[in-house]
């Protein structure tokens, strides 16, 4: 049987610690457990969300326009936090939007979204949002679900 030599304090089962080397078979398979200390991106993005939606607050005049974005698809609502109701939502895997794209996940589909959720807020007669990026950056899909709806005529 091989051993290893480690430093000391280091004690094989049955015996008692010994301030001296011990030997420690090299044979078995030791357990490492190794814990990354940075969280991962979805962690960041849930904990920026939080910062983000402690100024951002959605009323009846000035409704938030939240989005969220998977690798597959992109959502939006409308949302009246003081009645805490939903008044428009908007997403790829709806009928409208899901004929003019062939995937949810890139930007042509955030664009195809932005324009759905502006012509329903029109229906429902809202102008003006607050954008809630839902921690994720302004770029990419974020930034064209939010062109798009501009272009549709909301005002944020």
């Amino acid at each position: 049987m091989a051993t290893a030599n480690f430093g000391a304090r280091v004690a094989m089962r049955g015996t008692k610690l010994q301030t001296s080397e011990a030997k420690v078979p090299t044979d078995r398979a030791l357990p490492l457990v190794v814990e990354s200390k940075e969280k991962s991106s979805r962690e960041r993005c849930r904990k920026r969300h939080l910062r983000i939606r402690n100024r951002v607050q959605g009323t009846a005049e000035r409704p938030r326009l939240a989005v969220f974005r998977s690798n597959n698809h992109i959502y939006c609502q409308v949302i009246d936090d003081v009645a805490q109701r939903t008044l428009v939502a908007a997403n790829t895997m709806q009928t409208q939007v899901k004929e003019k794209v062939s995937f949810g996940g890139n930007v042509e589909a955030a664009m195809a979204v932005g324009a759905a959720v502006a012509e329903a807020c029109k229906k429902v007669d809202v102008k003006k949002v607050v954008f809630d990026r839902g921690g994720n950056l302004y770029h990419g899909r974020v930034k064209a679900l939010a062109d798009a709806a501009r272009e549709g005529g909301l005002e944020f």
